[in-house]
């Protein structure tokens, strides 16, 4: 369904993301998940996107593979990486053909092997990609006359490469303007953060729906390992020293994290909050147990 019939209700989305995995063990553990959340009834599910052309071929393979099971409604990532506007109209046409409704265009980190060149010569901001899409768009290549829905990306706790906050709401009314139908924010555990961000959106003149980024910790090692990849991200100190009390016992850690969520998700929904997009890892047992607690879809009956 396009993102602007979807967020057309009033009704929250709650949607999930996936990675394509590298070995024969990765798929089968999603397959695993994606046969556990399907009863959940996610209004779509996005799937990450590698700057290696392996990579970016894994994914295409997932999405078509979701898309043709008949039951998720796949949104693939598409990054400004070492791309020329061939190759994005070459992407387009293919996920257009394949019966793809919406794209989450996001600028994407630069591969670790390619050296001696810019990789983001061709689209410097993810504001380009989204015009590039839009074009795509308007030249009528795609099946549904409203084209390609459009994600973009939010970070309510800030981007590191941007530091001054004014121009990181500048980047996003940007990205807005070009023809974003929906935000979807960087993973956050502090929810004061978000309504903060969410109001200065507002400020801004950021209309669009905004859906929460949620990631149930479930290990003292992924949190450890989100602080990594998830650049400028706050852990609340009452979080960590929960965490700190049972590192010793990883069911309690667990038990931690994903009560932490739960109670993050409540509060969300009854602010009001669009949609709620869950991190999964191509896990799902931590995504199940927030379901099951807070009673939403599929989630009460599993």
């Amino acid at each position: 369904m396009h993102f602007a019939d979807l967020y057309g209700s009033k009704e929250p989305t709650f949607s999930f993301e996936f990675f394509p995995p590298k070995s024969e063990r990765g798929w089968s553990d999603l397959e695993q998940a994606i046969e556990s959340l399907e009863p959940l009834e996610p209004d779509f599910v996005s799937v990450t996107y590698g700057a290696g052309g392996s990579t970016r071929e894994r994914t295409h393979d997932l999405v078509t593979r979701l898309r043709d099971g008949g039951k998720l409604d796949p949104v693939p990532h598409l990054t400004c990486v070492s791309h020329d506007h061939d190759e994005i109209d070459s992407i387009l046409a293919k996920y257009a053909r394949a019966g793809i409704s919406n794209i989450l265009a996001i600028r994407g980190d630069p591969p670790e092997s390619e050296t001696g060149t810019d990789p983001y010569r061709n689209f410097a901001h993810a504001s380009d990609l989204i015009r590039a899409i839009k074009r795509f768009n308007e030249s009528g290549a795609h099946p549904d006359p409203k084209g390609f829905g459009v994600a973009a990306a939010g970070f309510p706790e800030g981007h590191p490469e941007t530091p001054n906050s004014l121009h990181q709401m500048d980047h996003l009314k940007a990205k807005v303007d070009e023809g974003v139908d929906v935000i979807l924010t960087q993973l956050f555990f502090d929810n004061h953060s978000f309504e903060d961000w969410r109001e200065r959106c507002t400020i801004a003149g950021i209309k669009v729906p905004i859906v929460a980024g949620i990631m149930p910790i479930t290990s003292v090692k992924g949190l450890e390992r989100m602080a990594q990849l998830a650049a400028g991200t706050r852990f609340p100190a009452s979080l960590l020293k929960a965490v700190e009390r049972t590192r010793s016992d990883p069911e309690a850690v667990q038990r931690i994290g994903i009560h932490w969520a739960t109670e993050q998700c409540l509060d969300l929904l009854d602010k009001g909050v669009d949609g709620i997009h869950y991190y999964t890892l191509n896990r799902s047992e931590a995504t199940l147990d927030v379901f099951r607690t807070l009673g939403v879809r599929g989630g009460s009956t599993g």
